[in-house]
């Protein structure tokens, strides 16, 4: 395979001093999204509730693309348009940094460096460090090559950067679910699961889902452009294990905390399912 990972001690004072904006701004869960919700939910009733949320008449003139499914299986939980292309925003790092860690080395040195680099860039959506990543591993190309082999389809994702800032970027729900499911088993894969901002805990998602039920059990990558909210991670569920979820929504105009909120409601009614017979 083409492309490799360069040596990421020297790289770090270049990407210092040219830093740019980076969207690792943390927004919080709010007032809107308490954990009101009691009792279990049936996996017959999430496709209805759900539905509920996202069909709400204030998303009229959005996009929103959802897949829920377990990490054990290949069962659909939920799905809202998994196969369409929507803009994911920053959770196009999780294509550069999986990616990284399928082509790393066995040097011990270069690979603590790119531990850091990985949780520079997942935890806190580093755009410098991703798009200098990209570069260190060889283009998209080499990212694309790559994450085939782990069985993520080149064709349902268009990459253009490494960190999610151009809107030209455009990838699908079922995008970052196969890529999630397969890292939690491939090279890397727990660099890569510790690299995940947490829920109420830490990076982007330490102001939200504080209080709840989800906190400390959602490691997940968050997205972030005017008009776009994304998040794609993993949810540990007392009763069903690991489920693994990518949401987004493209809506320009609408206001930005609300697209969050609504989001962390959904992941809210995923932590209560629980099989029922």
């Amino acid at each position: 395979m083409a492309g490799g990972v360069g040596n990421f001690s020297h790289a770090n004072t270049a990407i210092a001093q040219t830093a740019q904006i980076n969207d690792n701004q943390t927004e919080s869960t709010g007032d809107f999204v308490q954990d009101r919700l009691n009792g279990s939910l049936c996996p017959n009733q999430l496709g209805s509730v759900l539905d509920r949320i996202v069909e709400n008449p204030v998303f009229a003139e959005g996009r929103w693309g959802i897949l829920v499914e377990p990490l054990s299986s290949r069962e659909t939980l939920y799905s809202y348009k998994a196969n369409d292309l929507l803009i994911p925003a920053s959770n196009v790092k999780l294509l550069t940094t999986a990616a990284a860690l399928q082509l790393n080395s066995d040097d011990s040195d270069n690979r603590s460096a790119l531990e850091s680099w990985i949780e520079t860039i997942n935890r806190y959506s580093d755009n410098d460090y991703a798009d200098a990543l990209l570069d260190q591993i060889g283009g998209t190309d080499v990212v694309k090559e790559a994450l085939s082999l782990l069985g993520v389809d080149p064709d349902s994702y268009q990459q253009v950067d490494g960190s999610g800032l151009s809107r030209n970027n455009l990838a699908e729900p079922l995008t970052f679910v196969a890529l999630l499911k397969a890292m939690r088993f491939a090279q890397g894969n727990e660099i890569f699961y510790n690299s995940l901002a947490v829920a109420g805990v830490s990076g982007t998602l330490e102001g939200r889902f504080q209080g709840t039920s989800v906190e400390g059990r959602v490691h997940a990558k968050t997205g972030t452009l005017s008009g776009v909210r994304a998040l794609s991670g993993y949810l540990e569920n007392p009763d069903y294990g690991t489920i693994v979820f990518s949401i987004m929504i493209n809506q320009p105009g609408q206001y930005g905390q609300f697209m969050v909120q609504t989001i962390d409601q959904i992941v809210l009614q995923l932590a209560r399912l629980s099989p029922c017979d």
